[in-house]
């Protein structure tokens, strides 16, 4: 997972690189798949891949559902600037080369000629700026956090000169496909009709979509890769109930699943190829210091002495997950191990600040609000409850409209993390991070240290240590307790060749079907 530290390149020199819903459900959308000359049953040609997925896009915008797990769904369609290789680098996408300029506040990306959407439209530095700007403006965009470092982009025919509010070396790591899934600017002019119609330059083209269920798409012949793209058929299927997920692919409904680890074991003794792909993700229970009772320190630090982390692991991971005070697994690049066990698991400790909070056992009592039914959460009730504080669980469908407008006190949060590491961070711990529960309060030592860690490039020498120090400072937070980490697990069927390891993506570039 960690990036390589390659020789140094010094800052002024400009920095080039070219480089499931089930059978029953499967059987009732048979007629409207047939309409648009695709078969959801078994009987698809052999380059059909069947992918029950638990992130079926509520959203084909990506403005709107590109930041979270779903962004995998959506790469299907749209491509990016950039995407990452098997060591997390930033490679060629859409964008054949990029070049910062010497004082690093500028970068241009040169858009690969003759390429066009699926609209026929085509792709070049104009989209990149409409993708951007409508990222940073769009009222329902989940990516304006994400594009602070952006001031403005300048379109010259294929070059996109990105111009920046600060000295920032991660922008082609950023705006890869987490953060810059790019749409057709002529879709976009009507982003409730893309939402539903996806319109990209990406390996493939939705033909149909079946809104939160099915999603049918065919080989874009016009992918600036597709000779390497060997799959011509992909039926999206919204993942039906954990436990059918695995008889599903045993019986052939699907040939590939992302599945939670409890269904590992039983994937693996059904004959199936089960694969740990290497990401980035951590959770973390989210406190707002601006609300009571989080606005006492000596409350925040009773919680987080009363967290013991192996439990989520023993009991949520099946033995893939690791346990995690950071929002990064650790061995990850920007994972600092000065930083481990600040606050271990003490429930003695707990108490005694509670006590001088002025908190008598069983009187402080929490309601915590999560969007769905989470074992995470009775976790933390039970974990809690041990240090004398009485916790309910609220679950809200529409969560996400008071976590992300801050009116929350006490909640649970997963991430996917970014593929820049300096991303990950402003997104949990800056003012305006959309993780970040308390904005826009930030640990005071936070903006200087992510700055330095901006302003220096990947492959100099000194990164590691500067992006790790970013980390060390906003763990200063009150405002996040790190829990678990567990990596992103797939299920395939072993007709479907092996998929490159490339840190929370999947890349389908080579990937082959039975005799495909």
């Amino acid at each position: 997972m960690p990036g390589p530290v390659t020789p140094r390149r010094r800052p002024r020199r400009p920095a080039v690189r070219a480089t499931a819903l089930g059978a029953a459900l499967a059987a009732l959308l048979a007629p409207s798949l047939t309409a648009c000359g695709g078969n959801s049953s078994g009987a698809a040609g052999n380059s059909t891949l069947k992918w029950a997925t638990s992130s079926f896009p509520a959203h084909w915008d990506p403005v709107v559902g590109g930041s979270g797990a779903q962004f995998r769904a959506l790469a299907l369609t749209y491509a990016s600037l950039t995407r990452v290789n098997e060591k997390g680098d930033a490679v060629p996408d859409l964008a054949e080369s990029w070049k910062y300029n010497a004082e690093g506040d500028q970068v241009t990306f040169r858009v690969r000629s003759g390429l066009k959407f699926s609209d026929g439209e085509p792709v070049n530095a104009a989209a990149v700026k409409a993708a951007v700007e409508r990222a940073k403006k769009q009222k329902n965009s989940a990516l304006f956090g994400d594009l602070t470092s952006i001031r403005s982009v300048e379109a010259k025919g294929q070059d996109a000169v990105v111009h920046l509010t600060q000295v920032d070396y991660q922008i082609p790591q950023l705006l890869g496909e987490r953060v810059l899934q790019i749409a057709s600017p002529k879709a976009a002019r009507k982003p409730a009709a893309l939402d539903q119609n996806p319109v990209g330059a990406g390996p493939f083209t939705v033909t149909q979509v079946i809104p939160g269920t099915k999603a049918v798409l065919k080989k874009n012949p016009d992918y600036w890769d597709a000779k390497n793209i060997h799959i011509d058929k992909v039926e999206l299927t919204s993942a039906p109930d954990a436990s059918t997920v695995v008889s599903g692919l045993r019986t052939g409904v699907y040939n590939f699943a992302d599945i939670d680890p409890r269904q590992a074991g039983e994937a693996k003794k059904a004959g199936l190829d089960v694969f740990v792909q290497p990401g980035y993700n951590a959770a973390n229970i989210s406190l707002n210091v601006n609300k009571a009772p989080f606005d006492d320190d000596k409350v925040v630090d009773a919680v987080r002495y009363a967290v013991n982390r192996e439990e989520f692991v023993d009991k949520l991971t099946f033995g893939y997950g690791k346990s995690t005070d950071q929002p990064f697994p650790p061995g990850y690049i920007a994972y600092d191990p000065g930083s481990a066990e600040k606050y271990p698991y003490d429930p003695a400790a707990s108490r005694k600040l509670l006590a001088k909070a002025g908190y008598q056992p069983g009187e402080l009592k929490l309601k915590l609000v999560i969007p769905a039914e989470d074992p995470a959460a009775e976790i933390v009730q039970s974990q809690l409850a041990k240090v004398g504080i009485k916790v309910t669980i609220k679950i809200d469908k529409n969560w996400a409209t008071p976590f992300f407008a801050k009116d929350l006190a006490f909640s649970l949060y997963s991430t996917t993390g970014r593929d820049s590491a300096v991303q990950t961070l402003t997104a949990h711990f800056g003012p305006d991070g959309p993780l970040n529960l308390s904005s826009p309060y930030q640990p005071s030592g936070f903006p200087r240290a992510v700055a330095e860690a901006r302003r220096t490039p990947i492959d100099d020498p000194r990164y590691a240590a500067k992006l790790r120090a970013a980390t060390r400072a906003g763990l200063d937070t009150k405002a996040l307790v790190f829990t678990y980490s567990s990596p992103n697990l797939f299920a395939k069927s072993s007709r479907i060749s092996a998929l490159p390891k490339n840190p929370a993506h999947l890349n389908w570039t080579g990937v082959t079907v039975g005799g495909s």
